[in-house]
């Protein structure tokens, strides 16, 4: 979870806890029996997938082996070490993986912005064209949002980010996704909306069939 200079702590976890409700609804209006969680880090949000029924089979991807452990550690404290409908895999989300195509839905939580911009098209090629997930969910920050969370311009949110995108950015780089790869996407404000700024997370919605 990011924290930004100035942003109380319980601030900063009401809006994290906000993000991952508003991917687990969009996941429920899916109807998504299976999911591919892409930089899932600790494992916070497996262990909310684990908790929905409606989903059968979880895939937790990570290319940091502390991160791996520390969604293991997690999980076995949640009761879910034994849980058949979840795996872990130590892997970039940049790399295709032939045993995950199949999944209904792949969800990117805070993840985008901690790959280098020349790398994305990697992404795109993974999870757009290689998985081919019917749904896919992409949340990233709004930069335009900082100057609300006290922060001078230029700053980023956490120190392993490669970039932070104003909504015009994320959604001329979403709508280009969606257009080469045969996906409809729409656009979600997460966090308490400014008239002008926007919100603070912004999230994509990207559909297909």
């Amino acid at each position: 979870m990011d924290r930004y200079p100035g942003q109380r702590s319980e601030t900063a976890t009401s809006l994290h806890r906000e993000r991952l409700d508003a991917v687990i609804r969009r996941l429920r209006e899916s109807n998504a029996e299976s999911v591919l969680d892409l930089g899932c880090g600790p494992g916070e949000f497996l262990v909310r997938l684990a908790g929905e029924s409606q989903i059968r089979k979880i895939a937790g991807l990570d290319s940091s082996q502390e991160a791996l452990a520390a969604a293991r550690e997690l999980l076995a404290r949640e009761g879910r070490r034994d849980d058949r409908r979840l795996c872990l895999y130590h892997a970039s989300f940049t790399s295709f993986i032939e045993e995950l195509v199949g999944f209904d839905a792949a969800v990117m939580v805070e993840t985008i912005e901690h790959i280098d911009p020349q790398r994305l098209s990697a992404v795109e090629q993974a999870v757009f064209s290689g998985y081919r997930p019917k749904t896919v969910l992409i949340t990233t920050p709004n930069c335009e949002y900082n100057v609300l969370h006290g922060m001078r311009e230029g700053v980023f949110r956490h120190y392993d980010h490669r970039f932070e995108w104003s909504r015009a950015k994320f959604r001329g780089w979403a709508e280009g996704v969606a257009r080469r790869n045969g996906y409809r996407v729409t656009f979600d404000d997460i966090g308490e909306v400014d008239a002008v700024l926007g919100s603070s997370t912004q999230m994509a919605t990207f559909s297909r069939g």
